[in-house]
């Protein structure tokens, strides 16, 4: 993947600019504790919900697992509907692709409808380097195009603006992009709503050429699907001469049986809705209705590399609701420009580093900008196991390691910096070969704990600036259970080991009458 926010520092240095900035963090905590409370009401009302989650992580597993078959299948069906298919390698080729459909149609400016995908390549200043201005109709992305800014949410990507903000934007800068913002312009919903629609209304009803991405691509209909909440999108889908889309191929599910899951899924993940309010398909082209020329362009940019990771493919199945952006506790307090991504919070800090590749301190980053609390694996409505896929990064920032890069299996090598965790690892690796040097550690451990510092020295300073370290028990487990059970071969019991009192009594843990249990709970313990 390539593509803009190039040159971002590492997620490190910009959290620590961005949790400093108290505006932010308070407009974060006001829109995600807002959306999160509406979209835990949402998802309550359905008793099938998990059911529907595992059919979605489902639907998206096998669809991956032969995705060449349903590309295929989309092509051919695009390509007899009256469509035409582009085949885009990188954001370099992708980019190329779309500014040479543009110039061919004659014109120099278009309406975009909100895209992740056009986003993560860069689009609009390519098209911009080109002569062609391409004009952002969603609200938020016209608000974070006019102030010159980057988008900071998946979904909202504006959250970052509040009202006034909004307000001192849209009087500064739309006058120069079209039709200026009404006199007296307030900072209230409605009078910004209404500024921006008489603003957007010129471009619709002038544009020729119109770019989209799409949520969905049906393989066996061809068929293109866009979800939105404004309208816009449907504008700029149907009032164009010409149209041209720009989409994943992660993005296609093979039949309309297997769209209906997601179409319950991404609405109450996203904004809380029963249903979306606004659901275009497109099919190829109609003679007399709609565009009259269609492009798709299927974008890989580091999907494929990604699929080939049998742990980190799983990240392919995001449907882009940014459910886990807003219960993340690491998002809430940095912001979404701090991940140097069109995708930020934890989807992006495992899906950036896969798709460009662990190439600079950036992506190194990314897989640590995280708790590993939870809470995005519980909200994601495909079941994306986000806290696996980071623990399985870290390791091949640490280890480096065979991965797959433009197509070819190539071995990484260990990321610089990690020397000492790296290290920590060979030695707990040791540790764990060699039972008896364990076993002395631990008791060493549990009688020096007194002694202990409650910070860590050297480069452990850093994680326990935040955090306590954790107290050493005063028995280890090793010990406790054999004190109570017998000894570490597996023979003796309680009643054997002559021991009555401490964990090992009848109350403690695990501990049961009968002749059965703790033979069965001896032979546990080696």
């Amino acid at each position: 993947m390539s593509g803009t926010y190039l040159g971002m520092p590492a997620f490190p240095r910009a959290a620590a600019t961005a949790t400093r900035d108290t505006r932010l963090r308070a407009n974060l905590t006001h829109a995600t504790h807002t959306i999160r409370d509406k979209r835990a009401k949402a998802v309550a009302e359905l008793d099938d919900w998990a059911q529907l989650r595992a059919a979605g992580a489902a639907v998206k597993d096998r669809t991956l697992r032969r995705l060449d078959h349903y590309l295929e299948q989309l092509e051919a069906a695009v390509t007899a509907a009256g469509g035409q298919v582009h085949w885009a390698l990188d954001a370099d080729e992708a980019n190329r692709i779309v500014t040479r459909l543009v110039r061919e149609t004659g014109e120099s400016e278009v309406v975009k409808v909100k895209s992740m995908a056009t986003q993560e390549i860069g689009l609009n200043e390519a098209l911009a380097g080109a002569g062609i201005r391409a004009y952002e109709t969603d609200l938020a992305e016209l608000i974070v195009q006019l102030g010159h800014d980057l988008p900071s949410h998946i979904l909202v990507p504006a959250i970052h603006r509040n009202r006034s903000e909004i307000r001192d934007i849209f009087r500064r800068e739309m006058a120069s992009w079209g039709r200026p913002a009404p006199e007296g312009l307030g900072d209230s919903p409605a009078e910004l709503a209404e500024a921006a629609r008489l603003h957007l209304r010129e471009k619709f009803l002038s544009a020729k050429v119109g770019i989209s991405g799409a949520n969905f691509m049906v393989a066996e209909t061809g068929t293109l699907v866009v979800v939105e909440s404004e309208g816009n999108g449907r504008m700029c889908l149907t009032l164009p001469e010409t149209l041209i889309s720009v989409v994943g191929i992660e993005k296609v599910v093979p039949s309309w049986q297997d769209l209906e899951i997601f179409l319950q899924l991404l609405p109450r993940s996203s904004t809380a809705e029963r249903m979306n309010p606004y659901t275009s398909t497109w099919t190829g082209t109609t003679d007399g209705d709609g565009p009259q020329t269609f492009h798709l362009v299927l974008l890989d940019n580091g999907r494929t590399d990604t699929l080939a990771d049998t742990v980190g493919r799983q990240a392919l199945r995001c449907i882009r609701c940014s459910a886990c952006l807003n219960v993340c506790p690491v998002y809430e307090r940095a912001g979404g420009h701090a991940y140097g991504s069109p995708y930020p919070g934890p989807i992006g800090a495992i899906l950036t580093p896969q798709l460009r590749g662990l190439a600079g301190p950036l992506e190194e980053s990314l897989p640590y900008a995280s708790s590993l609390c939870g809470a995005c694996y519980e909200v994601c409505p495909v079941a994306i196991d986000i806290p696996e896929v980071l623990v399985h990064l870290r390791e091949r920032v640490v280890q480096g390691g065979p991965v797959t890069l433009g197509g070819t299996r190539t071995v990484l090598q260990p990321a610089k910096g990690h020397a000492a965790e790296r290290a920590a690892m060979r030695a707990v690796g040791w540790a764990f070969d060699h039972p008896g040097a364990l076993r002395a550690g631990m008791r060493l451990a549990a009688r020096t704990r007194r002694l202990h510092p409650r910070r860590l020295p050297g480069p452990g300073r850093a994680w326990s600036r935040t955090r306590d370290v954790p107290e050493v028990p005063a028995e280890s487990f090793r010990d406790w259970w054999q004190r109570t059970r017998g000894t570490s071969s597996g023979r003796g019991t309680s009643s054997e080991s002559g021991t009555s009192s401490g964990p090992g009594t009848s109350s403690g843990p695990g501990t049961t009458s009968g002749p059965d249990t703790s033979s069965e709970r001896r032979g546990d313990v080696k």
